[in-house]
């Protein structure tokens, strides 16, 4: 029948001990679309999707394939029915070649022995289609962590699956090889097929998807059309509030705190032309900018990461730019990183580890050794006040969700009581939910008399959480947006030209 779903998930259900992960999961997706599954961590997403892969069987429920009911009670059995998954975490092998990850358990044979060049025939049109142009005999540890995942893409599509399922498969990908992967998804839905794609961005949901089921709470609460939907419909779904609910109003600043401020005049250096502006204690002080524009150069020179041309910075200790990041954490500055995993996490390392790394590397006073106890009990400090999901202290920090990871990244720096706080895109790659908390983690560090400069790639979180933004445009402070003037309009307008709209009164960054 023209109608008949491809696959359709009805009523199912899964348990762990008395966790409920799948309450009453119910799923329709047509063939040859591509069909979005959102919601908050917890929601039911990860696990329906390992239950299609075989990786999970259900308590109950059924799964019907072209309308007929199938068992799918291991991978392999996924695999010959045509269903291929991409998690968010690499299931590859770093010391392997290119070519040996892409055929794992399959690799074909001429007169009896595996042939490369028969991997490489294989696996060349697709390598091309999806922009990957290495060396496929060399190890896979020498790529980057996108061409990896685009590695693990291309190892699925190798099978030619009926349903692809994606799990957050961006998350290592920068913004041009997003394109790249966007390209691939509308060329292999052409060809007929079916992909289910879970993901937190949804813009990029918006962007790419035809059909959106939101979860929450173990259920499907809402599947419709994408072009029938808004994204504060789908946020309100997923959350069971409306979007203004995600920005938590600020906070009064605690009695006896004495105001601070950073001052900045005249700062060159990467992309950045004579940077002058100033922010106080109390104020959440937002940066826009496009990609390339700058507003990574301004944290990192701030931070010690990077030399400035010249310029100079008065911190709230008096001190002009640090010369380094131990420097900077010495003298209570803080950056949390855009990419947590590459540069704010040893993911292997357990939370214990991780949070305790600034506290004992900022010291300038005493033996710099790890003691055992201390770190426990900063590790348990910071897991009760952030709220951190997690069985135990010693866990690997990669066995944490996104949101926790970011939360660990958080807690190793309040540890240190910093003054000044740089946020690089803080809740970048996390589900609503874990933003919702991370926002309130925001305005504390403000209450407390910390002094916050803010940027994000999501304009709405400019513009709920912050006092005022600034907007750099190709290296150069452009405007500054607050009060009435600080809507969406006025800051996508000055991002994007440098220029204030027509009917906007001229006004000039305040320095």
């Amino acid at each position: 029948m023209a109608n008949t779903p491809l696959i359709e998930v009805r009523h199912l259900t899964k348990n762990y001990g008395g966790v409920v992960a799948m309450a009453d999961m119910n799923l329709v997706v047509q063939p040859g679309t591509i069909h979005a599954v959102v919601g908050e961590n917890g929601a039911g997403k990860s696990t329906l999707m390992k239950v299609l892969a075989g990786a999970v069987r259900p308590d109950g429920g059924e799964i019907l394939l072209d309308g007929r009911p199938i068992t799918v009670d291991g991978p392999s059995v996924a695999r010959a029915h045509g269903i291929g998954i991409v998690y968010q975490e690499l299931s590859l092998f770093p010391e392997r070649s290119v070519l040996a990850n892409l055929f794992v358990n399959r690799e074909p044979t001429r007169h009896g022995l595996i042939s490369l060049t028969a991997m490489e025939e294989q696996s060349r049109a697709l390598l091309d289609q999806l922009g990957l142009h290495v060396d496929l005999r060399a190890p896979l540890a020498r790529l980057s962590i996108g061409e990896q995942q685009l590695v693990e893409l291309c190892r699925v599509l190798i099978e030619r699956p009926r349903l692809l399922i994606l799990d957050e498969p961006n998350s290592a990908l920068n913004r041009a090889e997003t394109e790249r992967l966007f390209r691939v998804l509308d060329a292999l839905r052409a060809q007929g097929i079916t992909i289910l794609y879970v993901s937190h961005r949804l813009e990029e949901v918006f962007s790419i998807s035809d059909s959106i089921t939101i979860t929450r709470n173990g259920r499907d609460v809402l599947t419709a059309l994408t072009s029938n939907l808004s994204i504060a419909e789908v946020i309100e779904g997923m959350i069971g509030q409306q979007r203004e609910a995600l920005f938590p109003p600020p906070l009064p600043v605690k009695e006896g705190v004495a105001e601070r401020g950073l001052s900045v005049s005249n700062l060159s250096g990467g992309r950045l032309r004579n940077i002058s502006f100033s922010a106080r204690s109390g104020e959440i002080v937002g940066i826009a900018g496009l990609e390339g524009s700058g507003v990574s150069d301004l944290l990192s020179l701030l931070f010690g990461n990077t030399r400035a041309a010249h310029g100079m910075a008065a911190f709230p200790d008096g001190g002009d730019l640090p010369r380094s990041p131990t420097e900077a954490a010495r003298r209570g500055i803080c950056l949390v990183p855009a990419d947590r995993r590459k540069n704010g996490l040893m993911l292997e390392k357990s939370i214990l580890f991780n949070i305790s790394n600034v506290a004992v590397g900022a010291r300038n006073d005493g033996p710099l050794t790890f003691l055992h106890g201390k770190a426990l009990e900063r590790a348990q400090r910071q897991i009760e006040s952030l709220r951190i999901k997690a069985a135990s202290a010693l866990l690997p920090v990669n066995a944490l969700s996104g949101g926790n990871q970011q939360k660990v990244v958080i807690g190793k720096w309040l540890e240190i009581g910093p003054d000044v706080f740089l946020l690089d895109d803080p809740t970048r790659g996390v589900d609503v939910g874990a933003k919702r908390e991370i926002y309130g983690l925001i305005r504390r560090m403000s209450a407390n008399g910390g002094i916050v400069l803010f940027s994000s790639t999501e304009l709405p979180e400019l513009i709920g959480l912050s006092d005022r933004v600034l907007i750099i445009y190709q290296g150069r402070l452009v405007g500054e947006v607050q009060g009435d003037g600080l809507d969406s309009r006025n800051v996508l307008h000055l991002v994007n030209t440098g220029e204030w709209p027509d009917d906007v009164p001229a006004k000039e960054a305040v320095p």
